[in-house]
């Protein structure tokens, strides 16, 4: 499956962007899908995760209640809405698919397909 995430840019902190994900060239439902990020420095980290239905989700504890993650199947299409952004949010955020029987796998490792990243970068 190709991925392909937009909606990055440069906001102030407390403002909100929403991230997008759309995929082509399978089944988009066989897919569990997540979002990971990475700062400058820093190893890639596990952000949210989705099942394949869209009715289960799992953020970490860092954005669980400023950001939401969301799927719509009869488009392909996965979205990360993110409010009340921090400057440590700031990161090249990637979109991924892992196998729908990992269910929302944290694990980078599960993931067979990643998008190239787009770019959040949060100013104080």
């Amino acid at each position: 499956v190709q991925l392909q995430a937009s909606g990055g840019g440069l906001v102030q902190a407390g403002g909100s962007l929403r991230l997008s994900c759309a995929a082509s060239g399978h089944t988009f439902s066989n897919y569990a899908m997540g979002w990971f990020r990475q700062a400058p420095g820093k190893e890639r980290e596990f952000v949210a995760a989705i099942n394949w239905a869209g009715s289960s989700t799992y953020l970490i504890d860092s954005v669980k209640d400023r950001f939401t993650i969301s799927r719509d199947n009869a488009n392909n299409t996965m979205s990360l809405q993110m409010n009340s952004l921090k400057p440590e949010d700031t990161a090249i955020y990637y979109c991924a698919a892992a196998p729908r029987t990992y269910y929302m796998p944290s694990d980078p490792h599960r993931y067979n397909y990643w998008g190239q990243g787009t770019q959040v970068t949060v100013s104080s």
